[in-house]
């Protein structure tokens, strides 16, 4: 496989443009609708989430069993409990749609009589609940506030390591255009979220802030492999035009980059198809992630460090010392 990726940077640029732009729309819509760029869950907003499952045996022979659960009562309840503003939600059982007996209900704070009386006026409306599937978490908006901001700082140091780990690792423009890359892995994600939020509710969490780090994890890996093999092609060619170096430090590692890529889809696939609701979000974040990651790597860093090397009056660095690469090659 010999991929002619120099040739069609613009198409590379164009199609990450498109998606960032997509992404940002996105981000400016949650802004409007939920006051924040993705729309956050309880983990970071605070409040109380309850979650209740009718008890509905394998026959479903009792008569609430009998149909879904109607948005409509629900709403009807939380109106008469003074919770009118609390967000809804109606799961399936066993990814039948025919079957919405779960309820997923998002509220500010509730004290312990308010959680039992919405409990108690849900089963006068609905029928009897089963008490192994109910589920309430309650965290304090000042608590939600700090976990936020740990993830944030988490996020930004992260990518403040990467640059001076890179920085030694590399030349500048290596490092400048490795975290373009890792920025561009974020904003991709990150704008898919925005969009399932503002159209489909999807609630981030503290996984998706661990779902962020590992792509970066992840991104920053497969551009080192590409960097690595540019600089051993233009040591070994020092005159050789950068695009053909590029091109053939891209196509030389190419197979490597997709396999790697494949085989931890694989595993993250099987969890988002078999590890439960918890983990769907967090493994599709991963997908989203990876997928971009490798595609950063191979189109948007290694293009951009073509260009701006090819570019008029570009002054090439200095040889690195002997030192200097003993280091770099040690890291």
């Amino acid at each position: 496989m010999n991929l002619k990726i120099i040739e069609k940077s613009r198409l590379w640029w164009s199609l990450s443009l498109a998606l960032t732009v997509a992404g940002a729309i996105a981000v400016i819509g949650c802004m409007v609708t939920f006051g924040t760029p993705l729309k956050l869950g309880l983990d970071f907003v605070g409040g109380t989430r309850l979650q209740l499952q009718l008890d509905c045996p394998a026959t479903g022979a009792q008569p609430q069993c009998q149909k879904p659960v109607e948005l409509a009562d629900v709403r009807a309840v939380l109106n008469e409990q003074d919770l009118g503003g609390a967000a809804v939600q109606l799961l399936d059982v066993d990814s039948k749609a025919q079957d919405r007996h779960i309820i997923a209900i998002r509220s500010q704070d509730l004290a312990a009589e308010k959680r039992t009386a919405l409990v108690t006026a849900l089963e006068a409306k609905l029928g009897k609940f089963d008490a192994q599937g109910t589920l309430i978490d309650t965290v304090g908006p000042v608590l939600g506030q700090q976990v936020l901001n740990s993830g944030v700082m988490a996020v930004l140091l992260s990518l403040l390591g990467i640059v001076i780990y890179l920085r030694f690792r590399f030349q500048w423009d290596y490092a400048i255009f490795a975290v373009v890359a890792l920025i561009h892995d974020v904003l991709i994600t990150a704008g898919a979220f925005a969009a399932m939020g503002w159209f489909g509710g999807t609630e981030i969490d503290t996984l998706f802030i661990v779902a962020l780090l590992t792509i970066i994890g992840f991104s920053v890996n497969d551009t080192v492999v590409i960097y690595d093999r540019v600089r051993e092609n233009i040591a070994q060619n020092p005159t050789a035009p950068i695009d053909t170096v590029v091109n053939d430090a891209v196509n030389q590692t190419l197979t490597r980059s997709l396999n790697t890529t494949a085989s931890t889809l694989l595993s993250v696939v099987a969890i988002f198809l078999f590890g439960g609701s918890t983990l769907r979000d967090f493994s599709l974040a991963l997908i989203i992630g990876f997928i971009s990651g490798a595609y950063s790597s191979i189109f948007i860093a290694s293009t951009l460090l073509a260009w701006w090397r090819s570019r008029p009056g570009y002054v090439p660095p200095k040889p690195a010392t002997e030192t200097e690469t003993k280091l770099q090659d040690s890291i």
